[in-house]
């Protein structure tokens, strides 16, 4: 299934897309795509309700992030090998793990606004996971299959010089308003024949600057779900960003920083598009 939410920010409805122009809603089944919805069953709780059809047009609506805020937002920094290396970094013999605040979470056509101070905004194309039901202390990496609700398009909007200058945690850099656009849909596991191979691009201003894929992660979705689960209680919900490719704008020579104005263009292999544009500090 792919799961949706289209509506207002803060009103959003949920809804299982059909196609590019057609859906069916689903809010008499679930108020949202939210920890009760995903600890209840989640998509087996709409199987009923999508057989029946009662497909409508899209009509405009404003798309959602495809869950509702997540209890965490969990990251893994430095997943690509590639990436390490045009960061000059050495590749971690362990996932690095910092948190954003779920209040970034956005939607994958909303604005992305450059905070106050700022002098180094960058982008980042990622695979999200969303867990699907309360784990902790898996006994093993197979096991986190079937942690898992789905997957989605997430840009882990970062801040380097907060990030990297400024000292303490990573989430400084991380946890600014806007810097998590997500979705357009939360694509369920059956949907994807093997995610450890799906293609990752993202554009500025019509340019590539991001190629990739999936292959290049140093540890798959599954070892990352599985390791969380030795040190946290996962909830049903959460959200975890697990890397990025390399042609970051920190990994150009010279360093590219996003600017007003500009709009970033993403994707990845069937979980579909983002488009944001960026907009100057409050």
């Amino acid at each position: 299934m792919y799961l949706m939410r289209i509506g207002a920010p803060g009103a959003e409805k949920p809804v299982v897309r059909v196609d590019d122009g057609h859906y069916i809603d689903v809010s008499d089944v679930t108020p949202d795509f939210d920890e009760r919805f995903f600890a209840a069953g989640g998509t087996a709780l709409l199987a009923d309700r999508v057989a029946r059809g009662d497909v409508r047009a899209f009509a405009g609506e404003r798309v959602g992030a495809p869950i509702a805020r997540p209890h965490q937002i969990l990251c893994i920094g430095l997943n690509y090998s590639d990436h390490a290396a045009e960061t000059g970094q050495a590749v971690p013999d362990e996932p690095i793990l910092f948190t954003k605040s779920p209040n970034t979470l956005i939607g994958p056509y909303d604005e992305v606004r450059i905070p106050r101070g700022s002098t180094k905004t960058d982008w980042e194309v990622e695979l999200g996971i969303v867990i699907g039901r309360r784990t902790s202390y898996l006994d093993s990496v197979e096991e986190a299959k079937d942690a898992i609700a789905g997957y989605c398009v997430v840009n882990d909007v970062s801040e380097r010089a907060f990030q990297m200058e400024r000292g303490g945690q990573w989430s400084k850099g991380k946890s600014a308003e806007t810097f998590n656009p997500a979705g357009p849909w939360l694509v369920t596991p059956d949907e994807i024949p093997d995610v450890k191979n799906l293609g990752m691009w993202l554009d500025v201003n019509g340019v590539r600057r991001q190629t990739g894929t999936t292959k290049t992660m140093i540890f798959d979705p599954y070892v990352i779900v599985h390791h969380l689960s030795q040190f946290m209680v996962l909830e049903p919900g959460d959200l975890i960003n697990t890397g990025t490719p390399p042609g970051v704008g920190m990994g150009h020579d010279p360093q590219i920083w996003l600017q007003p104005g500009d709009v970033m263009e993403l994707g990845i292999d069937r979980l579909g598009a983002q488009r944001q544009q960026v907009l100057g500090p409050r």
